[in-house]
């Protein structure tokens, strides 16, 4: 595994990810780039890519070059030797382009002074089953949506009334709609798939995790963290006399952990709840390939807390103990920074960034390899 940086860590923070789907075959890749102008010690850009929220590649304005993020990247130059050298030229090309588009921006919002940031995020989804194939591409200004691809009507979702120029201008552009269209559902599943014959013994492995209960006091929610789980196909749930509940119940989003693995939590009010039931609830995780879920059992001594330790569980390792502290204090940043998250399914609401994010990290690195700028004009907004 390659060396974290504090920058994949930022674009964590800014842009988040989503749930993955639901179907067990479902793949994704994923670009993203974030553009910034005034923001002190950061890149004034930045590209990664991600094949199934697992970071691939990453380039930034500072290095001024492509890189792999995980070791099997490197086996695609064998069938491919410029493959790096062209991946840094397209990102090249693509700066240059995010740098007029972030002034143009800077323009109709009347801004000028102050800090700004233009986001990107386009690739797709695809499910080696059905065939069926999702493209997506997406903008955002300073923390909001400003512009949607809709792949199913060919047209652009303008959430605001500064994106509507540019709405028009790409709705009105069949040439390029259709080389978009094409790049989405053709080109971007099968590098996908190039990348995943790759990673092979890596992405389509499987890793159950570590499940702790976690109350930071008395009168607070009762949350059930699982981390160090593969693939990120996952569900987490609360469970009553059996049950899944869907009340009283607050569903973390599933996030990077630093070796590769994956984290969620979901939480459970239980103020209303009488302590001598509590016996009748239990979280249940289940991962997609695994037959048996991983049950635990809401139990007032095997709750880790601010206050005392549980009594009913096996004393934790260091590297757990690290990894709980980690959690608690990447809270606390989260909460202090200013999200800005680009889901699919969104077109005009702001994203949240969960709280109990810890080993999230070096997720948002991926290259924009997948789908190359044939005209890097083409993307000026």
């Amino acid at each position: 595994m390659r060396q974290v940086t504090m920058t994949t860590l930022v674009l964590v923070v800014l842009l988040g990810t989503g749930v993955p789907g639901a179907a067990g075959v479902t793949h994704s890749l994923k670009n993203f780039q974030t553009t910034s102008s005034g923001v002190p010690n950061f890149p004034e850009y930045v590209a990664v890519g991600l094949i199934d929220d697992i970071q691939i590649d990453y380039y930034d304005s500072n290095t001024k070059r492509t890189e792999p993020k995980q070791d099997w990247m490197e086996k695609i130059t064998a069938d491919d030797p410029e493959y790096w050298n062209r991946e840094t030229r397209i990102n090249e090309g693509n700066h240059e382009t995010a740098k007029v588009n972030i002034e143009i921006l800077k323009k109709r919002f009347n801004q000028s002074e102050g800090f700004h940031i233009v986001q990107r995020m386009y690739g797709c989804e695809w499910d080696d089953e059905t065939g069926e194939v999702t493209g997506f591409d997406q903008y955002g200004y300073n923390g909001e949506d400003f512009l949607v691809l809709d792949l199913k009507t060919e047209t652009w979702i303008a959430p605001g009334p500064q994106a509507l120029i540019t709405k028009h201008r790409w709705d009105h552009d069949r040439a390029l709609m259709e080389y978009r269209k094409h790049s989405y559902t053709q080109e971007c599943p099968e590098w996908g798939r190039k990348y995943l014959e790759n990673g092979r013994s890596s992405l389509l492995r499987t890793e159950l995790p570590s499940v702790f209960l976690l109350q930071k006091t008395p009168s607070s929610p009762v949350s059930c963290f699982a981390t160090g789980f593969y693939p990120n196909r996952a569900a987490l749930f609360w469970r009553r006399d059996g049950e899944e509940l869907h009340e009283e119940v607050d569903h973390g989003e599933i996030l990077p952990n630093h070796d590769g693995t994956f984290q969620t939590s979901v939480d459970l009010n239980l103020s209303s709840v009488a302590p001598e039931d509590w016996r009748r609830y239990d979280c249940v995780f289940q991962l997609e390939g695994v037959e048996d879920d991983l049950v635990t059992r809401l139990d007032k001594g095997k709750i880790w807390t601010n206050w005392e330790e549980p009594t009913d569980v096996t004393p934790p390792t260091t590297t757990t103990i690290i990894t709980i502290i980690a959690v608690l204090v990447f809270a606390l940043v989260v909460m202090a920074a200013v999200g800005f998250k680009l889901s699919r399914q969104r077109t005009a609401k702001r994203g949240s960034v969960p709280e109990d994010s810890s080993e999230l990290s070096e997720r948002l690195q991926p290259g924009v390899g997948a789908q190359p700028e044939v005209n890097k004009h083409q993307n000026v907004i």
